[in-house]
Order: structure tokens, then C-alpha cells, then sequence
């Protein structure tokens, strides 16, 4: 019998944290404004609920990643993960039986006893811990020319849900971004 591995979470004070999700199957919900104001507004409560920096995101049509770091000493990744992903699930099942049925057999899983409609792809997704300020600008490069790389738009500046506009001095896009303290650019931990 093969026993289900749990991913491993690593919750040090101090570490920023990559956090990359995906739809289920892929499937590009995230091209619905609606589904994006959703996942903006996820991530606005769970930043209050949970005390977190966001230092850079970028929504991609089928998955997003975010750069987060926790504010407080001791914090669970998962439960912050959770808290952005489990209520755009929750809005998007909700609107998906009403408006669009018919996808429901294409997003549903079932489990020995139990039948699920799943939004996102099961998991943590891919997410790693950033220590180094060089990573961490690396890092921030690479999800914002994610739109670029995929065609999507010509200049990552360009790219609505992502906050490559706030790096190059435009304050008005959809979700506010924490500055990186001077500190974290030399030595995150």
C-alpha cells in the first residue's frame, strides 16, 4: 500500500516564501476578471488575518504565484495558503453550479466514499522558502516576465494582475504591495 506524503512546510521566522498554486487540470479560470477580483480579494483578507508582507504576485490564466513573508515570529504557510485559495474555491463551486453545470463533471474527483468539485489542484503547489535577497530578486523577475515568456503581452509592465507595474512606479493596480525592507535585499533570515 502506498502511503499519501504530505508536503513539508518550513516555517522559519524571517523567510519569505514563494507560494505557486494551479487550477484544477489547468483549466485558465483565473482569464475571468471576476475569478482574479476574487483571488485579489482572498488574498487582501487572508494579508489582514494573517500578518504577511506580499512582496510580489502575478496571476497567470491557470495558476499564480506570490511572494509573501510573515510578519509574526511563529505562523503556519498552509493555513495562510489555505486561507487565500479555500474562499475563491468556495465563490467559484458557488458560481459554476449556477451559471456553468455542465463543467461540473470536468471538476469533479471522487474518493473512495467521497465526491469532491475541486477549483484548484490538489496540494500546496510548488513553494519554497527565500533567504537570500539576490534569490529573492530573482525570484520576483521570474514570476513577473512569467506574462512575457507565454506571449501573453510584450513588457511584463503590461500584465494587469501582476505587480511588476508597482516595481516600475505605478501604484494603482489591483492589489498594494508591501516594500521589501532594506534589510531582506542583503540577508532574509
Amino acid at each position: 500500500m502506498n502511503k499519501r506524503r504530505h508536503r513539508i512546510n518550513f516555517n522559519d521566522p524571517g523567510h519569505a516564501h514563494q507560494l505557486n498554486f494551479c487550477c484544477y487540470h489547468n483549466f485558465p479560470f483565473l482569464k475571468a476578471e471576476r475569478t482574479c477580483e476574487w483571488l485579489r480579494d482572498a488574498i487582501d483578507e487572508a494579508r489582514q488575518k494573517f500578518h504577511f508582507a506580499l512582496w510580489a504576485y502575478v496571476f497567470m490564466p491557470e495558476h499564480v504565484h506570490l511572494i509573501v513573508c510573515p510578519r509574526d515570529a511563529e505562523y503556519d504557510i498552509a493555513r495562510i495558503r489555505k486561507a487565500i485559495k479555500a474562499p475563491v474555491g468556495s465563490k467559484a463551486m458557488a458560481y459554476i453550479k449556477e451559471h456553468a453545470p455542465e463543467w461540473l463533471p470536468r471538476l469533479t474527483r471522487v474518493r473512495g466514499q467521497k465526491t469532491e468539485h475541486l477549483f484548484w489542484q490538489s496540494g500546496g503547489g510548488f513553494d519554497h522558502n527565500i533567504t537570500e535577497g539576490d534569490t529573492l530578486l530573482v525570484e520576483i523577475d521570474y514570476i513577473h516576465m512569467n506574462p512575457v515568456r507565454r506571449n501573453l503581452c510584450q513588457r511584463a509592465t503590461d500584465w494587469k494582475w501582476s505587480s511588476a507595474g508597482w516595481y516600475a512606479g505605478d501604484l494603482t493596480g489591483p492589489l498594494q504591495i508591501d516594500p521589501i525592507p532594506p534589510e531582506c535585499l542583503f540577508d532574509c533570515k
